[in-house]
């Protein structure tokens, strides 16, 4: 039964991606010329994508309708196509056509929380550049001072609740400390849809997207656009109530032998103004009890006190 479920899941994750791709996709992206009267369909007609990418509307109407799991690769591709996918969108629909075909594993039960000792001894040499360890989920597992401070306010809330889009989203420092939070959250949901589309009933990934349906609007509204982004080096600035104004660039990595785990840390060119907030920011921040987000180690420490 579980099986089955999951893979019902996957079905309809499928035709929940390219419905909201040719619901935003206008004709007028595609090259398509409609007439002055009212169109009541947001962006393309069934029939014109399936028109575009040369197959059949029943066809297409399935696949939407998750009742064809088994899309050949030649069809993905002219679907990608038709909507202008880029690279990330176009990988994320073959992602998930394999798991509506099967070809890919069941969701497997929520990734370890713990961090490695070797990893812990990577976040110290690094400083002072800020840097952390998070989850696919985006759950905050370990630190150095810089990586924590770095997010203001974020050391505030319990370890095991500290995550980046839950930061991002409901913590009320978020919007001040990005200059561009439109931006960045954009990013951050299109992440989070990556990753949830190809495990749609993980369950370290359906709580936290629950949570923020429910509490976050924003987040609601950018969810159902069904955008995927890949991760990037990228410049971003902060508003830091501390140290002021600065510009790191980020670069994230997957860390081998993790489940999943990615290594996240910021820079600046040494002897710029950026550098100099980024070293006040290492010499000033706490030095944390603990600098892992471990539940066991917390429970631990709270029946001893």
């Amino acid at each position: 039964m579980a099986a089955e479920q999951s893979s019902s899941s996957a079905d309809l994750e499928l035709g929940r991606f390219l419905r909201a791709r040719r619901t935003q996709t206008s004709p007028d992206q595609v090259g398509l010329t409609v007439g002055t009267g009212l169109r009541r369909t947001p962006g393309l007609r069934r029939e014109e994508l399936a028109t575009l990418a040369g197959i059949s509307i029943d066809y297409y109407v399935r696949l939407e309708r998750g009742k064809e799991t088994r899309p050949s690769p030649s069809v993905l591709d002219a679907i990608a196509r038709a909507l202008i996918l880029d690279d990330a969108e176009h990988q994320h629909l073959r992602d998930l056509a394999a798991r509506a075909a099967r070809y890919a594993p069941d969701p497997s039960a929520p990734p370890s929380r713990t961090v490695g000792p070797h990893v812990k001894l990577v976040l110290e040499t690094l400083r002072p550049s800020p840097a952390y360890v998070i989850s696919r989920s985006m759950d905050l597992l370990a630190w150095n001072p810089g990586g924590l401070a770095l997010y203001a306010g974020l050391a505030d809330w319990p370890a095991t609740q500290r995550n980046l889009a839950r930061y991002l989203f409901l913590h009320p420092t978020a919007r001040t400390l990005f200059p561009d939070w439109e931006n960045q959250v954009r990013g951050c949901v299109g992440r989070l849809r990556a990753v949830a589309g190809t495990g749609p009933d993980a369950p370290d990934l359906t709580g936290l997207v629950g949570e923020l349906l429910l509490k976050s609007p924003d987040f609601t509204k950018l969810w159902e656009r069904y955008d995927v982004v890949g991760r990037k080096r990228a410049r971003k600035a902060f508003r830091h109530p501390e140290v002021g104004d600065l510009t790191l660039v980020g670069q994230s990595m997957h860390l081998e032998d993790t489940p999943g785990q990615r290594l996240g840390v910021y820079t600046a060119e040494p002897g710029t103004p950026d550098h100099d907030a980024m070293l006040l920011l290492d010499r000033t921040a706490p030095e944390p009890a603990a600098q892992v987000a471990d539940p066991e180690a917390e429970e631990r420490l709270r029946t001893q006190t």
